[in-house]
């Protein structure tokens, strides 16, 4: 038979087991709370990357549709005025190029120069044909425009350049100097024509009493397309001061052409010792 002191103790370990069972029950329902938070916050922000990545994939899909749509449109409407540069020329050298358009265009197209200027001697005419021959050298910068038949119509322009060099070219080889009592040299000579040229190379000395006397000379056909080909000169020459010229002629017969160029010393040479 129990005490009345000994039942008290068996409620009181009755209410501590309930209550550590409590507790535990909690602490284990805490943890699930906490694994269920976490795992949805998880899940979350999962849903929340998959959304912002396809996002991003929508816009960037939509950009290469813009951007494809823009190249469509920019190969599939206007006008692109070719070639792309124009051929050097020379001097009276028969001349002609072709202008066309690539692109949608309403036939038929009008060409003229909208600004700058042609070389003397090449024109162009309404159909787009640059022909001629120039009559001068140098560098000729202008704008060509170009015009289809369409209402409205689409207009575009290029700018080009068309140069124009010299037909014959001559240069110091070696410049003309003095050794003991000879003057000698040489030059370089050039054919840019699509022709043979009938050239004529010719050097004299003149000294200060106005006397030429001669110390080169060649007539040569001279082949279309040879660049710097080596012409010396020389000549024993009394005592005295010289100037010295050159003078290079080419001739094209069946186009009544002829090209000139000239060199000349810089001051008078001195030949100090006689022959």
């Amino acid at each position: 038979m129990m005490t009345r002191s000994g039942d008290w103790a068996m409620v009181g370990a009755l209410v501590m087991g309930m209550g550590a069972t409590a507790w535990g029950l909690a602490a284990v329902d805490m943890v699930a709370d906490e694994t269920v938070a976490d795992r949805a916050a998880r899940e979350q922000a999962s849903q929340d990357q998959s959304g912002q990545n396809l996002r991003v994939q929508s816009q960037s899909a939509q950009n290469q549709v813009a951007q494809n749509q823009d190249q469509d449109a920019a190969k599939g409407s206007g006008l692109v005025i070719q070639p792309n540069e124009l051929p050097t020329t020379y001097p009276q050298g028969a001349y002609m190029v072709k202008f066309s358009a690539e692109g949608n265009y309403v036939p038929v197209l009008r060409w003229r120069v909208e600004s700058g200027a042609l070389p003397p001697g090449i024109k162009l005419s309404e159909d787009g044909v640059l022909s001629g021959g120039a009559e001068r050298a140098g560098e000729f910068r202008f704008v060509v425009a170009v015009r289809d038949g369409g209402q409205p119509q689409q207009a575009v322009q290029r700018e080009y350049v068309i140069k124009v060099v010299e037909a014959i070219t001559v240069a110091w080889k070696v410049p003309a100097h003095v050794t003991g009592n000879r003057i000698d040299g040489s030059v370089d000579v050039s054919n840019t024509t699509a022709d043979d040229v009938d050239l004529t190379f010719d050097v004299k000395a003149v000294n200060e009493y106005g006397r030429a006397t001669e110390i080169g000379y060649q007539h040569f056909p001279l082949k279309r397309g040879t660049i710097a080909m080596t012409l010396p000169f020389g000549e024993t020459l009394p005592h005295g001061a010289y100037m010295v010229y050159v003078d290079v002629n080419g001739e094209i017969a069946k186009r009544n052409a002829i090209y000139k160029q000239e060199m000349k010393t810089t001051g008078p040479l001195q030949v100090v010792v006689g022959p």
